[in-house]
Order: C-alpha cells, then structure tokens, then sequence
C-alpha cells in the first residue's frame, strides 16, 4: 500500500519492497514481556535503515516504543485504519453470550484485563502467530473466541465472514497507535536523501493521524509505559477537538486507572503531544507510575 502511494505521488519512481523477517516475527511461542517486547519488531529495520540497505520503514506504529532512538524519526503516519478491537468467535455472539469458562485467546496483558473486566469468569489463553495461525487455532476449537485488532483483518482482507464483535473502546481501549502506520526514516536529512522522496512523504502523511498517535505516543512516555505494559489509550481528533481516553492496570490486573481528556487545541503535533502528556501527568499524580511498575523492556 505504502509503495503503490508513493508511486502515485511521485510518477517514475522506483520503489523495492525488501521483506525483513524480525525476532518478535520467529518467536512465536513465547510471551513478549519475557523475550524483549515489542521492539523485537523493529529492532532489524532500523539496523536497515542504519546500514541504508533501506529508506524508509514501514511499522505497525503500536509497536514502535513511545521514545524513538537517537537518529531515527516518523517522517509520515498514513490515513489511519479502524482502531477497535474486535472479539471474533466460534459461535454468534458477543463478549456477554460467551458460555462461563469460556476459553478466550489473546498474549496481551491489557486485552486480557480489559475482558476479565468485564467477564472475570473467562478463561484466558496464550495466543501468538500471524493473524491466519490465530483463526486456524480459533476454527480449530482450540479456543471459544479470540482478540484481534480490526484493523490487521481488515488489510489482510480476513474480516468477512467471521463472527465479529467491534469492542467499545470505553471498555476496551485500544493500544497506542493501534490502526495506523508508522513511516520510520533516518534523522538529519531527507529520507533516503531525496527531496523527491522526503516530499512524497509529507504529501502522503494524514495530518489527523499524526495528531492522535502523537498524543497517545506523549502519553506513554510520560507515565513510563513500555511496549508490555497494560496500558490503553485512544486519542480521536474531531473538528478541533481532541479527546483522550486512557485506562491502565497494575501487573497483575488487580487494580486499574482510567482517565479521560477533552479540549479543543491546534491540530499540530506539538500540541497533541502537549495534551498527551498532560494526561500523562495527570494520572502520574493518581498513582499510575507506581501502579504500572514502570516496566523496563529486557535489552
């Protein structure tokens, strides 16, 4: 999709595809908080992008962590796709139809609190894999019903045909940048050092969607949330206004934080970011850092 609106933008230009397979994409057994997070997703490509083997990266943006490297920025954040959860089952129905005791597939610590939440009887179980090995597992009877972002079936053109339930997102909020694309490219010039490409991007880029994951990225950062802490936020940009919504839980699920932020401001990134971070500090002061831990990733 990135290549084909690259292509559009700038006629004539070349643009290869170099697949990159990562750490978090062959573990696929083993919970992410105990092998590195989420960085395990990023961590090759930006060693492309260091070695120029690559221009640009292109990254599920709730997986990047809330504080790039040194030497690395987000030169563009495409138009952003659905932000829902979705709970997907065997059976018609949704979350409240569920039998007790039903077996519900997710590795997420925030999606399993938010469904225990709502349904402590459930009985959660690890779930890694691509997006089609988790509906096999599902189909399989392996499991009742399983977790998955909307907006992964939805580009990988997976979503008809399922018995889908989006999930509120004042209930289930989702995680930071869920739904969108993150264009990753060196600091200190233009990308790939080409004023053609670097305009594409800025010509590609949705200035909305930078507005909100700047936001949620903000907020982050500065409860000191990592990739595996239990931690959603959603931040919507709606004719100048933006709201925020966080919820947050304890290691261990036993306590949670919720929070929400509505005002109208300036569409531009610095006063997303501002209003982030605001949040950020509020619920710092209601205890949210002693309450997440401040989880520090395994290097």
């Amino acid at each position: 999709m990135v290549k084909s609106r690259l292509a559009a933008i700038v006629p004539g230009l070349e643009c290869e595809i170099v697949p990159i397979k990562t750490s978090g994409d062959r573990m696929t057994s083993a919970s992410l908080a105990q092998v590195g997070g989420k960085g395990l997703f990023i961590k090759e490509l930006e060693q492309a992008l260091s070695d120029r083997r690559v221009d640009i990266a292109v990254h599920s943006m709730k997986d990047l962590p809330a504080s790039l490297p040194a030497g690395f920025r987000i030169a563009a954040v495409p138009e952003r796709e659905d932000t829902h959860d979705a709970l997907i089952t065997r059976a018609p129905g949704g979350l409240k139809t569920l039998p007790t005791g039903a077996r519900l597939g997710t590795s997420s610590s925030r999606r399993r609190f938010e469904a225990l939440r709502i349904r402590p009887d459930l009985a959660i179980s690890p779930l890694r894999g691509n997006v089609d090995t988790r509906l096999d597992r599902l189909a399989r009877g392996e499991l009742d019903a399983i977790v998955l972002a909307v907006a992964g079936l939805k580009r990988l053109g997976r979503i008809d045909g399922l018995n889908l339930e989006r999930l509120d997102e004042r209930d289930f909020v989702p995680a930071g940048g869920q739904g969108a694309l993150a264009i990753e490219a060196l600091s200190g010039g233009p990308a790939g050092g080409s004023r053609e490409v670097e305009g594409a991007l800025e010509q590609f880029n949705d200035a909305r969607a930078m507005a909100e994951t700047a936001a949620e990225r903000a907020f982050l950062a500065t409860i000191g949330a990592s990739c595996v802490s239990p931690v959603g936020v959603r931040a919507a940009l709606e004719d100048g206004m933006l709201g925020i919504r966080a919820r947050l839980f304890s290691i261990d699920g036993s306590k949670e934080l919720a929070d929400f932020l509505q005002e109208r401001l300036d569409p531009a990134v610095a006063s997303a970011s501002e209003a982030g971070a605001r949040l950020g500090r509020r619920m710092l002061d209601r205890g949210a850092g002693e309450l997440i831990g401040r989880i520090e990733e395994p290097k």
